[in-house]
């Protein structure tokens, strides 16, 4: 567990520095075979791994899919995720089995930055409640709401956005529980839905 007085100081630090070097390029937007989207589109995909883990418990879903509206205002790309079903979902942890997951307070507004020469996706008011079950297992019956923004880097060559703890730190993000640092580790690859369905994807 990452002590939150200290993630926070790093996470300013992180976060200031950030601001300055964003300030310095513009804003990437989304594009389809190298194009500037010009109206909106949707974004659907599935990770094909993740794992959230609080103290004590890590936690991972077999089918983990969501939907992405994209646009772009400005030169600069932003989102919202209006969908985000869980299905079978287990813990690592002997004696807590998973009762229920469910993103709540959706959509979450998302948007696109640079900094240090990569570009990220930012998901902001992310609300994930879990109920555990098990009779030994400390969170059982208990809901637990996991909370905050998370960042994830963008790889225009897999058209996917990695999310961990080196990407939430580079983009002054982070998800918690009460006070305790949520560690996510997450790939997910991309799609466009609509118009764009099989064109190229990549940010820039």
């Amino acid at each position: 567990m990452v002590p939150r007085r200290g993630f926070l100081l790093l996470v300013s630090v992180v976060a200031l520095t950030l601001g300055v070097a964003a300030s310095a390029s513009a804003s990437p937007a989304w594009k389809f075979n190298g194009n500037e989207l010009t109206s909106p589109e949707v974004l659907v995909g599935a990770a094909t791994s993740s794992s959230m883990t609080i103290p004590g418990v890590t936690t991972e879903c077999k089918h983990f899919l969501y939907n992405l509206k994209i646009s772009d205002s400005g030169g600069k790309g932003k989102g919202e995720v209006t969908e985000l079903p869980l299905f079978e979902c287990s813990t690592k942890t002997a004696g807590c089995t998973v009762s229920s997951i469910e993103a709540k307070k959706l959509p979450w507004p998302a948007h696109l930055t640079s900094a240090w020469g990569n570009n990220y996706l930012i998901i902001e008011n992310v609300d994930v409640e879990v109920l555990y079950g098990g009779t030994s297992c400390a969170y059982a019956g208990i809901p637990i709401t996991v909370s905050g923004s998370a960042g994830g880097i963008v790889e225009n060559s897999t058209e996917s956005a990695t999310f961990d703890n080196e990407t939430m730190i580079a983009t002054g993000t982070g998800l918690w529980v009460g006070f305790s640092w949520v560690e996510w580790n997450g790939y997910f690859p991309s799609e466009a839905f609509q118009v764009h369905r099989q064109q190229t994807l990549s940010v820039s």
